[in-house]
């Protein structure tokens, strides 16, 4: 619960969740009902809303918990639809393709990545200011929704 919380502060998000309804099965943690919860006691594969993962130290999130985080999150910038299409396809993000910037410019910060209809395509990381007028590539592009489809073979 604490990689979760402190995943979700990277983007400058104070996300409140029960620590009663989440549960964690083989380091995968999930967010269940009162009634749910009850039901899974034992050894279950999967219940409620998947949050995400631990593995080898890092949280690695789910699509959920990111959809979660656009409301409350303070870093997030919005990408013309070229640039949406090219993030979805595994791409980093130009400069020119930024449509609108709230929260965190700066190198390093962690940034949700949402389309101009505001649905999450992903995340990634600011590799330069996203104010430096000379720089191409500004958002190293580190999970998006397009990965699932490009795994399947």
């Amino acid at each position: 619960m604490k990689q979760l919380l402190l995943f979700s502060s990277q983007f400058g998000a104070k996300i409140v969740l029960n620590p009663e309804l989440v549960l964690e099965r083989s380091k995968r943690y999930y967010l269940v009902s009162e009634r749910l919860k009850k039901l899974a006691r034992g050894n279950f594969y999967a219940a409620g809303l998947y949050l995400g993962k631990i593995k080898n130290g890092v949280f690695f999130p789910s699509f959920n918990l990111l959809n979660m985080l656009v409301d409350v999150a303070e870093n997030k910038v919005i990408l013309d639809k070229k640039a949406a299409w090219l993030f979805i396809c595994g791409r980093d993000v130009f400069r020119t393709g930024i449509m609108r910037v709230y929260g965190a410019r700066g190198k390093g910060a962690f940034t949700l990545v949402l389309n101009d209809f505001g649905e999450c395509l992903g995340f990634g990381r600011i590799i330069h200011s996203l104010d430096d007028e000379d720089a191409r590539v500004v958002i190293q592009n580190v999970l998006d929704v397009g990965d699932f489809l490009r795994r399947e073979k």
